[in-house]
């Protein structure tokens, strides 16, 4: 069998790969997720909110530490409502906290 190597980019890749295109197309919506979201979450605040992984109705938010959990769980009503209101089905946000690589 004669191959040849030849590099393709990461866009051809994903297009050929089912599993790379679901992957692809879940972390783009988590991203509009959280886009949509943002306005709810104060300013402050934002940069210590990340998307994270969709698994069907439930949605991750990865957050920096407790605290910013603390307040962002006071405000998952009005972000799941306004979520479904434009079109997305969740029916609950996971909220995880991103544990430091300092921390001991």
């Amino acid at each position: 069998m004669n191959r040849r190597n030849h590099s393709i980019t990461l866009l051809q890749a994903t297009q050929e790969s089912p599993t790379l295109a679901h992957l692809t197309n879940l972390a783009t919506e988590s991203s509009a997720r959280l886009k949509s979201i943002e306005a709810f979450i104060p300013t402050a605040l934002r940069s210590a909110v990340k998307a994270g992984p969709i698994e069907g109705s439930v949605w991750c938010l990865i957050l920096d530490n407790n605290a910013v959990a603390a307040k962002i769980r006071q405000l998952l009503p009005s972000m799941q409502a306004h979520l479904r209101s434009k079109g997305w089905d969740v029916n609950s946000i996971r909220l995880k906290v991103q544990m430091s690589r300092n921390a001991h």
